[in-house]
């Protein structure tokens, strides 16, 4: 990003803004744009601010990475630091941008904005859904978003829990496919430490491949799988009566539900 850096309040420096900030002082942000805010005692990045008081400035952003359920205890305190006309940047999960805009009404705009741990290494999907921003701010969040990843901007906002089950809580079930990739070789008589090390190249190669390749990942799985050999007859358990298809469409339903659970305590929270 040229130009001059926008200012930042970090208000709850937890695992998700962390990563967020490592993304972009790593691709160039000067640390003297970032604040954060923490009650308690917490590392952060040589040159960045960390205060358990809230500073008396203006900041053109407030990223609010707090837990959703705290939202209506810190609404208050938020809303004082985005009154002088600060855009929002809310990580919390399940929390729509009517829950945002009614608990903190100071702020000039507000953004549902879904990372993944990924943003630390460049290479997180970004969710977005915004309201209240003029052009110039949205265009300087797409970049920001592309700091760290891409920039998906979803015009349906109602589409944004199912879509953070997949990008945002996506990793966390993609970690457990590598361990238990690596478990069932090991279980299969192949030492631990070595399964443990081949499924996770195996994973991270084939997304590497995946991300730069023309064709599907359906694709590429038929190109491994040639007819009557052991990646076809690995797959066809993976594909009978679409267990691994069914599966998934459980797992992300289940977090789906849990981020319409958050949003409705959010909202009573108002």
């Amino acid at each position: 990003m040229t130009g001059h850096a926008p200012t930042f309040l970090v208000f709850g420096y937890g695992t998700m803004a962390g990563a967020m900030v490592d993304g972009w002082l790593a691709a160039g942000m000067p640390p003297t744009a970032i604040t954060a805010y923490n009650p308690r005692a917490k590392p952060v990045p040589q040159g960045v601010r960390l205060l358990k008081q809230l500073p008396h400035q203006r900041f053109d952003y407030v990223l609010l990475g707090i837990k959703p359920q705290l939202l209506g205890a810190v609404a208050d305190q938020v809303d004082a630091a985005a009154g002088r006309g600060s855009v929002v940047l809310s990580l919390l999960a399940g929390v729509d941008l009517a829950s945002l805009e009614r608990a903190l009404p100071s702020a000039s705009g507000w953004v549902r904005w879904m990372p993944n741990l990924a943003a630390a290494r460049g290479k997180s999907a970004n969710l977005l859904a915004a309201t209240g921003l003029t052009a110039a701010q949205r265009a300087q969040i797409d970049g920001l978003a592309r700091m760290i990843g891409s920039a998906e901007w979803l015009a349906d906002e109602r589409q944004f829990d199912l879509a953070t089950a997949v990008a945002g809580c996506g990793p966390a079930f993609l970690y457990r496919f590598i361990d238990a990739l690596g478990a069932a070789a090991e279980a299969e008589g192949l030492d631990g430490a070595l399964a443990a090390r081949l499924a996770l190249q195996a994973v991270a190669g084939g997304a590497a491949l995946a991300e730069a390749a023309e064709q599907s990942p359906a694709q590429l799985a038929d190109r491994v799988a040639s007819a009557g050999g052991m990646t076809r007859a690995g797959l066809d358990v993976l594909d009978q009566e679409r267990a691994l298809e069914l599966l998934l469409a459980q797992t992300l339903s289940a977090s789906k539900a849990r981020a319409t659970a958050l949003c409705e305590a959010a909202a009573k929270s108002d």
